[in-house]
């Protein structure tokens, strides 16, 4: 199966929230595709983030972009309720923050959103064997997860490899995202070892331009 056209994720993590919604237009007009969000509990991981009020927000303002929602809580399936109410496209979880992670999955469909799951630089791929045909996606991390801006993790790149080797060889129909310390100068990498949806926060975000900012991403890439 042919790889799917790349994807500029831009996470609202790294905006201004004081004028969020106009962050999340500029970026879409200067090239992006979706908007990610990270969505953390402080327990799961060490930060406190963004709820479903402001996903619903954005939708009321009339944002209808893709939004795919990245979920670092425990557990999810409440939050997977409030988030598809919300207005989310898509929604990852990490399987180990799930009671049930088949149910989980379900549960994404049954509420009319796409399904991915997301692992951890320490967590291996044979976790995602019993579920690879029922997702929309699959999320590697290239840092672990909590804050904004780390530096991405040079092994995740055979990882990569190793995941598109897998849905070509499954001839499945999967999205491979990528989430941490991507920027121009490791873009290319990233998609050449299979990835096709790139979330950058502080590469774009930092930038006084977003569209030189997304464009030298995209260029990177190409």
């Amino acid at each position: 199966m042919p790889k799917q056209s790349n994807i500029i994720a831009p996470s609202i993590l790294s905006a201004d929230f004081s004028k969020l919604g106009e962050e999340v237009r500029e970026v879409l007009s200067a090239g992006a595709e979706w908007i990610h969000f990270d969505v953390m509990d402080n327990h799961f991981v060490p930060n406190l983030t963004i709820g479903p009020m402001v996903c619903q927000s954005l939708r009321k303002s009339g944002i209808d972009c893709p939004i795919d929602v990245h979920l670092m809580v425990e557990p999810v399936d409440d939050l997977i309720k409030m988030f598809a109410d919300a207005g989310a496209t898509s929604i990852t979880f990490h399987p180990e923050a799930s009671i049930n992670t088949e149910k989980s999955i379900q549960l994404i469909k049954d509420l009319g959103c796409k399904p991915g799951l997301v692992l951890n630089p320490d967590v291996s791929l044979k976790t995602l064997k019993p579920y690879l045909e029922e997702l929309y996606m699959v999320l590697l991390m290239s840092v672990f997860p909590g804050f904004g801006g780390q530096e991405f993790i040079p092994e995740t790149i055979p990882k990569i490899a190793s995941l598109r080797k897998i849905i070509d060889e499954k001839q499945e129909d999967i999205r491979l995202e990528v989430d941490g310390g991507i920027k121009e100068s490791n873009i290319f990498d990233v998609a050449s070892a299979g990835a096709d949806t790139f979330v950058a926060g502080s590469a774009i975000f930092n930038k006084s331009s977003y569209v030189d900012a997304i464009k030298d991403l995209k260029d990177n890439f190409n």
